[in-house]
């Protein structure tokens, strides 16, 4: 990758909430660049795909470039991390309705499974992900995880359903990390994806 690589977390900042993914990011004491084209996404070593419309979201990274960009990233094993609307463009499968994607996770998800955005609600996870107990999860307009492939590791649930998963240094959530005061899955995969 060309630019000035450092250990710089992108952010994608075409639509959605991205300024959260940069606030709590910078608290948890990373060097953040917002990505708006490939030149930005060849200046960081990971990427968040942030919550959002994941339609328009997908139509701008047609248009700006940065779905191919995004793609290459991921194959070159540079790691990602998809909140909700960014966990519906890394799946290999979406429907409700059926739209293109990234193709990062072997995961089939659901759109606005979890109901509108009226429906938003706060919870804890089932189980716990690193060492600070019971993770705390908001839902927005989320979607739900409906097939996990078996190279797809679940980190966290909710009800016994799928919320957190992974495959090697790409991680998707259902929930909303960012808009808690102790964003524990972006940390912890922080740590586990530092080179």
């Amino acid at each position: 990758m060309a630019g000035e690589l450092k250990e710089k977390v992108g952010v994608l900042a075409l639509q959605g909430g991205f300024a959260a993914h940069v606030s709590a990011l910078r608290a948890l004491g990373a060097v953040v660049r917002e990505v708006r084209t490939p030149d930005d996404l060849a200046c960081v070593t990971r990427l968040v795909l942030p919550g959002g419309e994941s339609s328009t979201q997908l139509k701008l990274l047609h248009s700006t470039g940065l779905y191919m960009a995004i793609k290459d990233f991921a194959a070159a094993g540079y790691p990602l991390f998809g909140t909700c609307a960014g966990a519906i463009l890394m799946a290999r499968d979406v429907r409700d309705p059926e739209q293109d994607s990234l193709n990062i996770l072997d995961i089939e998800v659901s759109r606005n499974a979890w109901g509108r955005q009226v429906n938003s609600f706060e919870a804890d996870s089932d189980g716990t992900l690193g060492d600070r107990g019971r993770s705390h999860l908001v839902f927005i307009r989320a979607p739900r995880i409906c097939r996990i492939g078996s190279s797809v590791e679940v980190l966290l649930h909710y009800h016994d359903e799928a919320v957190l998963v992974r495959k090697g240094v790409h991680w998707a959530s259902t929930f909303h990390p960012e808009l808690t005061s102790d964003p524990v899955a972006l940390k912890v995969w922080l740590q586990k994806t530092k080179s």
